[in-house]
């Protein structure tokens, strides 16, 4: 593991510390700490972070640590005596609100595919009547086709 990776895995334990502990802000109750990526030089770090609320309440905290991020990157310094303590930017993480997006989407698209499904299995045709209507769709394509009915795509 590089030492980014392992600086950013320290961070992200004492932000969540400091975050859930330290901070009296009544706007943070909500607010957890996903992630962290620091840059190769050591000198920013972002804070991803996830708010359960209205988009109001997000911003709200959003705001909240943004105005605590100095005292954040202290509390660091003491914590974790590094030489330079990396500067905080906090980023709203929207990754499972997406994938809640995404749940949701796919639940509404099962829907109709179970209902038919329970139809068809219900009113399923015989194998002979499916096949006798294929031939028979069939057979009408060739006739337009005979008779220069049908126009391929060139032609359209």
């Amino acid at each position: 593991m590089r030492r980014p990776e392992r600086v950013a895995d320290m961070l992200r334990e004492e932000v969540s510390q400091i975050v859930g502990f330290e901070l009296d802000d009544p706007r943070l109750t909500m607010v957890t700490v996903t992630d962290v990526r620091v840059a190769d030089n050591l000198r920013d770090a972002r804070v991803f972070v996830t708010v359960l609320g209205t988009e109001e309440e997000a911003i709200a905290a959003l705001v909240a640590l943004h105005h605590a991020a100095p005292y954040v990157r202290r509390q660091l310094g003491v914590a974790l005596g590094l030489r330079h303590t990396p500067e905080i930017h906090f980023v709203r993480d929207t990754i499972e609100e997406r994938g809640a997006r995404v749940d949701e989407l796919l639940a509404q698209i099962d829907k109709p595919w179970e209902q038919e499904a329970t139809s068809t299995a219900a009113a399923e045709p015989p194998l002979a009547l499916a096949t006798a209507t294929n031939e028979d769709s069939a057979r009408k394509i060739s006739d337009k086709e005979e008779r220069g009915e049908t126009q391929s795509i060139d032609e359209r």
